[in-house]
């Protein structure tokens, strides 16, 4: 039997970080040891190419991953064309995190479609075809200058048994949003059913401090959102999934229903608490098959690196 191998720990770039302390960010997480760091593409914030391609230059060591680019706002050729360009760059350094889109945003900008799985699947195809050099449809090709040596992975940011069923067979990993469970990595490992290496991302709530319940009480906030019927996947198999679910019928708000969330329950839906304690959690994932986990911070998201970084 082998010891699970050490998993990346990495961080998020929160969405709405103002724009001049980015580069503060990003080399603080470099300096500090983390192994990642994943930008976000929301609508009406950022895109995700150009503040990768920024994170990259400001920094020498660090992975940057780009999470997530919607396929049916990008066309496949001009997606590969940017990807190329900051694998050559940048070599070894980029993941692409590729997914169907926020539903709601995607229809707001006439990009959504009738067949989003579909979508998805010829739109990363595409996009490796092209990253490997091959041609596509007549004349649509990367020049051969253009072409990285080494084309950067393609993961797909999914949720649902079809859509992490599609990144098992097409896709170099999986990046799960949070909340990310040890029961809901085993799940997803399990649909992705991936027949050759395949990375499993995990994003996650991250506080970290000497005081457990003032690092569980930080976290708190950030999970009223998760009892949306679009996260049940996330949910359903938990031990906890029934009562969870009655808590968030019974809640007038979702104030309400953060408030009333059992301490226990916190624990097992971040990655919060003391740093031995977040450590542990971390490690149980990497048993459920998560390569890399990442931390969304909470609050000042520069002046959070430093107590989040003492689980490294």
């Amino acid at each position: 039997m082998t010891d699970t191998p050490r998993p990346a720990i990495g961080v998020m770039l929160p969405r709405n970080t103002d724009s001049t302390r980015v580069r503060e960010f990003a080399q603080r997480a470099e300096r500090l040891g983390f192994d990642e760091l994943w930008v976000v593409e929301d609508l009406g914030f950022r895109g995700g190419i150009a503040q990768a391609g920024a994170v990259l230059g400001w920094t020498e060591r660090i992975r940057v991953g780009i999470g997530i680019l919607p396929a049916g706002a990008r066309n496949a050729a001009f997606a590969a064309m940017e990807l190329a360009t900051l694998a050559q760059l940048f070599p070894g350094r980029v993941d692409a995190g590729i997914g169907h889109g926020m539903p709601d945003w995607m229809r707001s900008v006439g990009a959504w479609t009738d067949r989003p799985l579909r979508t998805l699947d010829a739109h990363v195809s595409a996009v490796r075809a092209l990253l490997r050099g091959d041609e596509i449809t007549e004349g649509v090709r990367l020049d051969a200058t253009s072409v990285p040596a080494t084309p950067p992975p393609l993961l797909l940011g999914v949720r649902g048994p079809r859509s992490l069923a599609l990144s098992g067979r097409i896709a170099d990993g999986t990046v799960l949003a949070e909340p990310v469970t040890p029961e809901y990595a085993r799940a997803a490992v399990a649909s992705i059913a991936a027949t050759g290496d395949h990375r499993l991302i995990a994003y996650n709530v991250g506080s970290v401090g000497p005081d457990a319940a003032a690092a569980l009480a930080a976290v708190r906030p950030a999970l009223a959102w998760i009892g949306e019927p679009d996260w049940a996947p996330h949910i359903d198999p938990l031990p906890f999934a029934a009562e969870f679910a009655q808590l968030r019928a019974r809640s007038a708000s979702r104030e309400d229903f953060v408030r009333d969330l059992p301490d226990e329950w916190v624990a097992q839906l971040a990655l919060a608490g003391t740093p031995a304690q977040v450590r542990a959690r971390i490690d149980a994932l990497a048993a459920a098959g998560v390569h890399s986990s990442v931390f969304a911070p909470i609050g000042d998201p520069v002046a959070a690196l430093d107590s989040l970084a003492t689980v490294l």
